[in-house]
């Protein structure tokens, strides 16, 4: 009887783990995918009018700022920074010049919606000026002067092209550090592919 009513339970169990959806339920579910820990779209540093600074002035870099080309956190290296703001009055912040430059190749690239005709404003940060000096660093990148092939290593440990305010200032840097002076315009784009590197400078 104890034998006949064990095989009775066996069957009423099979016959139950062949339901479709108690199968389902029992068996182990994957785990569900996590959001990868990398910054994908670094999104805008909206204006804040509380800051008292002109809509298009140049800003201090938020802390939590990411660069959009390569995901770095732009405030750790204020020395190398760069900056462009938008019609809209949104920030975007980069970790060097060379970001910056590849910014600007493909902007509708590292910001879906946007592109260069929205930019209002380019700066960079005039490393002449040392921070300990006090004051705006900020420079008109348009009109600034970078420093290609120096010993100076950028965030990403590369040639980063050191920006100046002036002509001068870029020529005295040169002949300490070896480099050549370029002007916003002749930062071309095989100069930009070149010290971008095989990986591209790019965050994934």
């Amino acid at each position: 009887m104890l034998v006949a009513g064990t095989l009775a339970f066996a069957a009423a169990a099979g016959g139950l783990w062949g339901v479709p959806s108690l199968r389902s339920a029992l068996r182990p579910q994957p785990a569900p995918a996590l959001e990868p820990d990398v910054c994908i779209v670094a999104p805008p540093t909206p204006y804040d009018p509380a800051s008292g600074l002109p809509p298009t002035a140049a800003r201090p870099i938020p802390v939590d700022a990411r660069c959009p080309v390569c995901g770095m956190f732009p405030a750790r290296s204020p020395d190398w920074a760069a900056q462009v703001i938008f019609r809209n009055g949104d920030a975007q912040f980069f970790d060097s010049p060379l970001s910056l430059f590849m910014y600007l190749q493909d902007v509708v690239r590292y910001s879906p919606g946007r592109n260069a005709r929205d930019i209002m404003a380019h700066y960079v940060t005039d490393t002449a000026r040392p921070a300990a000096a006090g004051g705006a660093r900020w420079t008109d990148a348009l009109s600034a002067y970078y420093v290609h092939g120096s010993s100076a290593r950028g965030p990403m440990r590369a040639g980063n092209l050191p920006a100046f305010s002036t002509r001068e200032a870029a020529q005295a840097f040169a002949a300490q550090r070896g480099g050549t002076v370029l002007a916003f315009g002749a930062v071309d784009a095989p100069l930009i592919a070149q010290l971008a590197g095989p990986g591209g400078h790019n965050h994934p």
